[in-house]
């Protein structure tokens, strides 16, 4: 079933909302190139011999960008452009509709849908491909929210990250997008998204891990909320 929204104004307020463990139980981008390397006997092996290198990479912020792309590399290697990679991202959801509705959070979807029902310039910014999380939110009748993501292009005969949407970058790229006007609420789950948080006039962590509450205690303002929308083995008061 469809759902009109109100066309936003100029002047509306800037709703940004991460994707991963905020509208989303999981990182939906690791299930989708899960699944790619997945695909074939040869993937998988090329996969656990690069991943004593790649994998510390991905665990460190720095490095982090670099040890993503070679899993995608492996994942993506004959994968020639980016419509080749969308038919699979397409092909990926499909296939797995009803595990991937079951992870979208009912509470998080009832917050996303209130305000775009006030008319708000809802924005989803995430670390995933956007092709990724726009399938996913035609779910939801949510398809047309613009989303910006990890940006991925042709490399060494397969795909890796030319743009990572994650820490200060995530900011520089909404930016760059023309998202010019005062972040007015920003919606997260993690500390590497920080820099959004911060910027929002309204920041509201959801979901986090609980090592990283007194983090955000300490360094947003006080009273921002800390929730839990759902997100199983995740902190965060009750909503």
């Amino acid at each position: 079933m469809s759902q009109r929204y109100p066309l936003p104004q100029d002047d509306a307020p800037l709703v940004v909302f991460d994707f991963d463990h905020t509208l989303y139980h999981g990182d939906s981008g690791s299930h989708l190139f899960k699944w790619l390397i997945e695909r074939h006997w040869w993937r998988v092996l090329l996969a656990l011999l690069v991943a004593p290198v790649a994998g510390p990479m991905v665990a460190w912020l720095p490095t982090r960008r670099a040890g993503i792309s070679v899993f995608v590399w492996v994942g993506t290697l004959g994968v020639r452009d980016r419509a080749a990679l969308d038919a699979l991202i397409d092909r990926y959801v499909a296939t797995h509709a009803e595990a991937i509705k079951a992870r979208l959070l009912p509470l998080a979807l009832d917050v996303f849908h209130q305000h775009r029902e006030r008319g708000d310039m809802v924005l989803v910014a995430t670390g995933a491909p956007p092709e990724l999380a726009r399938a996913i939110l035609a779910f939801v009748a949510h398809a047309d929210v613009p989303v910006i993501g990890t940006l991925l292009g042709p490399k060494l005969g397969g795909m890796g990250a030319l743009r990572h949407c994650h820490f200060a970058m995530k900011m520089t790229m909404i930016r760059a997008a023309g998202y010019t006007q005062p972040v007015a609420r920003a919606y997260s789950d993690s500390s590497a998204d920080l820099p959004l948080l911060q910027a929002a006039e309204k920041p509201v962590v959801v979901n986090p891990k609980a090592r990283r509450v007194a983090l955000f205690r300490r360094v947003l303002p006080p009273g921002t909320p800390i929730l839990n929308w759902g997100c199983p083995g995740r902190a965060g008061d009750p909503a």
